[in-house]
């Protein structure tokens, strides 16, 4: 930047003169970054400016003592204490799992890739408290291994422990896709000439292949932390006496009704959030993490050593025999009369819930696929933007997005039925308001992915396309987006199956008509029909399966055409 302004004085031309004359240069991509910029303004600040204001001034203006008083209970700030430590345990555990199993699976010749990834997946498209019903049966008071084949009474598996346990199996599919991206995009190249040099594996290791991933393990951190943090499903469940933010801010706003109350609970998860990302983004920038410069380049499985592979196998498949352990629970309890009491065969739960109707399947289907395209997109696009460009108001897209992201669903969802209850933005109760939550969430993901890869991609490529006349507009279709497949495609994965599943945000905007099956599978839980719910849990993750390999398939084919 300092560069530019230099050769800007030089040659007589103000920074304004500067700018504009970029504008004009590319009048449609300007035209872009302005209309997103007012989405993210209308969509994302908007909603959580307004809770925030609700928090301060309350329903009938400013009062200090009501704000000491709710800040001065040592309840809040041990929810706040509680949740930063889960946040930070189950980001570290998580990102290390998640790094182990992209590794494994991108660098070595582990037997099994393809059902170890498949396998991997599975928490991601499946609602967040699933793992801690699964957890509940198994270990229970009446669980099925503590109870019934060990003998064991009164076990207590609510609190610290079993929230770790169950984020950790919950997030590791985050950080796993995150920084597999990133290492199938390096340049085996690197890798290569350092081993023609003599180097063994774990000096490349730990000179090449892991600094280069610091963009990708960092942003898992991140991503992880803040799922952490405003997850309150698990904890609900599972929590016990160990009380997090986002549990007390929903049952303040939900059980008490007190409005302020919750508000400035759940504002406090902005603090934790939003201090996380502006560290991870001080620290990426300071390096260069550049392996794409437009040579060929041919991915290798560089390790065979039987000393490195058998560990890595040994732990990424201990990883996923819990996931199946879990999962197959929640199967087992499909078919089972009364968890805990009656273990008979029945088939009665998914007799109920064909009768009863699967349009909150559909509703969600139809909605997160409008969703997904938008989200994937749009999160190129924004990386791109503040990635290589440098637009007047860039920093409100920036910061805009990383709001949106670090805010709790919980923030979100009220936001929106305060902003969008009244003309002119009158979207309560309408399909648009519940795609939008959709695509705000899950947006920030995209970005990070479409980031990470930017950073690899040498600029002098599209300077290259510039220097033979193509616009900025045409590069970025033509050759940035092209790059961009291996992040495209997480953000597409991820935001298919985060909107599908979603639940914290999208609970405050389900009318009668597009009611969602997330939502009806909490109410099925709510009312202790655990088989009924978990009948739902396995209708919806088959088919999110389904249509996730459909999904691979078809983007295979489009990569393998190009």
């Amino acid at each position: 930047m300092a560069a530019s302004t230099n050769i800007v004085v030089r040659s007589g031309i103000t920074p304004l003169a500067y700018r504009v004359r970029s504008i004009m240069a590319d009048p449609w991509l300007f035209g872009i970054f302005v209309l997103i910029s007012l989405s993210v303004l209308i969509f994302a600040i908007l909603p959580i400016l307004s809770v925030l204001k609700l928090a301060i001034l309350g329903q009938e203006g400013f009062d200090p003592a009501a704000i000491i008083s709710n800040l001065s209970s040592s309840m809040v700030w041990r929810a706040f204490g509680n949740t930063l430590l889960l946040g930070a345990t189950s980001a570290a555990i998580a990102t290390l799992a998640g790094f182990a199993l992209a590794f494994a699976v991108a660098r070595t010749s582990m037997p099994g890739k393809r059902f170890v990834h498949a396998v991997a997946l599975l928490p991601v498209i499946s609602p967040p408290f699933v793992m801690a019903l699964a957890i509940l049966i198994l270990f229970g008071r009446s669980g099925l291994i503590t109870r019934e084949l060990l003998g064991i009474r009164n076990s207590n598996i609510y609190g610290f422990h079993s929230l770790v346990l169950i984020q950790v199996l919950a997030f590791t599919p985050i950080a796993y896709l995150n920084i597999s991206g990133m290492l199938q995009s390096l340049d085996s190249a690197l890798e290569d000439a350092a081993s023609s040099l003599g180097a063994s594996q774990w000096t490349i290791f730990k000179r090449l292949t892991l600094p280069l991933t610091v963009p990708a393990i960092l942003s898992s951190v991140l991503l992880v932390f803040v799922k952490s943090i405003e997850d309150f499903g698990n904890p609900m469940v599972i929590g016990g006496n160990y009380n997090t933010l986002a549990v007390e801010a929903y049952s303040q706003l939900i059980g008490y009704f007190n409005l302020e109350a919750g508000a400035l609970l759940a504002s406090l998860l902005l603090l934790p959030s939003l201090l996380a990302f502006m560290v991870h983004r001080y620290w990426v920038s300071r390096k260069s993490y550049v392996t794409v410069t437009g040579k060929p380049g041919v991915q290798k499985i560089r390790i065979v050593s039987p000393f490195v592979v058998w560990p890595l196998t040994v732990l990424c498949y201990g990883l996923v025999a819990t996931i199946i352990l879990f999962y197959a629970t929640v199967v087992a309890v499909s078919f089972t009369k009364l968890p805990g009491i009656d273990w008979s065969f029945t088939i009665d739960h998914y007799i109920g819930v064909f009768s009863a109707g699967l349009r909150p399947l559909q509703n969600s289907l139809v909605l997160a696929g409008i969703a997904t395209p938008i989200t994937a997109l749009l999160g190129m696009l924004i990386a791109y933007i503040l990635t290589r460009r440098k637009f007047p108001g860039s920093s409100v897209l920036r910061w805009g997005t990383l709001l949106s992201f670090a805010a709790p669903g919980t923030i979100l969802g009220i936001g929106y039925i305060s902003v969008f209850n009244t003309a002119p933005l009158l979207l309560t109760g309408t399909a648009a308001i519940i795609i939008a939550a959709m695509v705000v969430k899950t947006l920030q993901v995209g970005i990070e992915a479409g980031s990470n890869q930017l950073r690899q991609i040498d600029k002098s490529i599209e300077e290259a396309a510039s220097i033979l006349g193509a616009s900025n507009t045409r590069t970025f279709a033509q050759v940035t987006l092209p790059l961009l497949k291996p992040a495209f495609f997480t953000a597409f994965a991820y935001a298919f199956t985060r909107s599908l599943t979603t639940l914290s945000a999208v609970i405050f905007l389900v009318s009668a008509n597009w009611s969602l099956i997330t939502v009806t599978i909490l109410n099925q839980v709510e009312t202790l029909r655990l088989g009924l719910a978990a009948a739902y849990c396995v209708i919806l993750i088959a088919v999110v399966l389904v249509v996730l390999g459909l999904m691979q398939f078809a983007l295979g084919r489009v990569a393998n055409r190009g």
